[in-house]
């Protein structure tokens, strides 16, 4: 049974299934982008384990097609066992060895980037310093405690975490937070005269403006608006079974700012924002230019001169970063992505990505297994013609 499903994990029969469910795949996201917008049909075809199927309304969902994930899992497995399988060390299949070592590293290291690479964004206004970047496609509830003059305590709950409702604890928060609604889209109206509709809130900003809930915008150019209606309540005192709650907030990534409430003699802050991701070392602009073709407002080079301060690793230096010059620097990449109007804003693409050298390691390794093996067969076809031309 044992040798049966070996043999089947390491068949070409197993890889051709798999490249061919990859081309219908491929055909599929191609296609759904007209309607889903590409940032979503990555999630639900390509950084997926299976495609699935919504059936009815109550959220229940059947496995269509494997997905991406699934997919190049199989192929790099199967390309494992079918190397381990017919692996015979001789210095003549050396070639061979290293073509199939630069495919793995090359489908483990799209794999585990596809896993673990994050995409963020860092906007820095002119002399403006950060140390930190925001992602773009997801939202985080920051609940921060502003008893400290100098350092503010943030614990953030990651979108994904509101999405499931229910009640939230964490050992740094002196109270639970409910979530009473989540709204992935949402329309924000001010009630301006009696019987426009009800608060969304009992606090906050939600007092005086109701919430319209709308389905979610799958697009292209599509822009949802989150939402969700929180409730605070205090963690009880010792010997008592409950405590009266704070009140009700709407927070969303439409509202302009934070809104602030006292607890314990503790002012607090809470806002819905785009998640962020913190470093050791920062990053200030100290001049951003703008070039353009002459007669034109196209952009001929856009570069930011910014200052990396790093006290942990005594950096403090100045960095240009261009187009196709980015700046790499402990883990992370930045890249000159755009700017805002009038030149007012840079903004920086953040990558972070542990395996960003395994395209490089892997074509190096293939193409030495190319030469290593092309080396082999010319030698023997150069001994081959020698010894038909002595006879």
């Amino acid at each position: 049974m044992f040798r049966k499903a070996f043999d089947f994990i390491s068949s070409l029969k197993l890889t051709l299934i798999c490249l061919a469910a990859a081309i219908v795949l491929v055909f599929a996201g191609t296609i759904a982008q007209v309607h889903l917008g590409t940032i979503e049909v990555q999630e639900r075809y390509f950084q997926s384990m299976f495609v699935w199927w919504p059936v009815g309304s109550q959220g229940l969902r059947i496995p269509l097609f494997p997905g991406g994930h699934l997919l190049g899992a199989v192929l790099l497995v199967n390309l494992i066992t079918a190397h381990l399988r017919r692996f015979r060390w001789t210095w003549r299949k050396m070639g061979i060895h290293l073509t199939h070592a630069g495919l793995i590293i090359m489908l483990a290291g799209g794999l585990f980037t596809d896993l673990f690479s994050v995409e963020s964004f860092t906007r820095l206004g002119a002399g403006e310093t950060k140390n930190y970047s925001e992602d773009s496609h997801r939202m985080e509830l920051a609940v921060i405690d502003e008893s400290d003059k100098d350092l503010d305590q943030v614990t953030a709950i990651p979108d994904a975490r509101l999405k499931r409702g229910g009640t939230i604890e964490h050992s740094s928060l002196p109270f639970r937070i409910i979530v009473r609604h989540y709204y992935e889209n949402c329309r924000l109206q001010v009630i301006d005269r009696p019987q426009a509709g009800v608060p969304a809130a009992t606090q906050g900003a939600g007092t005086r403006i109701t919430v319209v809930p709308l389905e979610k915008a799958t697009a292209p150019d599509a822009v949802n608006t989150l939402g969700a209606v929180i409730e605070i309540v205090p963690l009880p005192a010792v010997g008592e079974a409950t405590a009266a709650p704070l009140g009700t907030w709407l927070v969303s990534d439409e509202l302009s700012g934070p809104q602030g409430f006292t607890f314990a003699g503790k002012p607090w802050r809470i806002e819905l924002r785009p998640m962020r991701y913190y470093t050791d070392y920062s990053l200030t602009l100290q001049r951003f230019t703008h070039e353009k073709y002459a007669g034109t407002d196209i952009a001929k080079n856009y570069a930011s001169k910014v200052t990396l301060i790093d006290p942990d690793r005594s950096e403090n230096r100045d960095v240009l970063i261009y187009m196709n010059h980015p700046l790499r620097y402990r883990g992370e990449t930045f890249y000159q992505s755009g700017f805002e109007k009038n030149d007012t804003a840079t903004i920086l693409q953040t990558v972070h990505n542990p395996t960003f050298m395994a395209p490089y390691v892997a074509c190096v390794v293939v193409g030495a297994g190319l030469l290593v093996q092309f080396a082999f067969q010319f030698g023997g076809f150069s001994r081959r013609q020698k010894a038909a031309s002595a006879i």
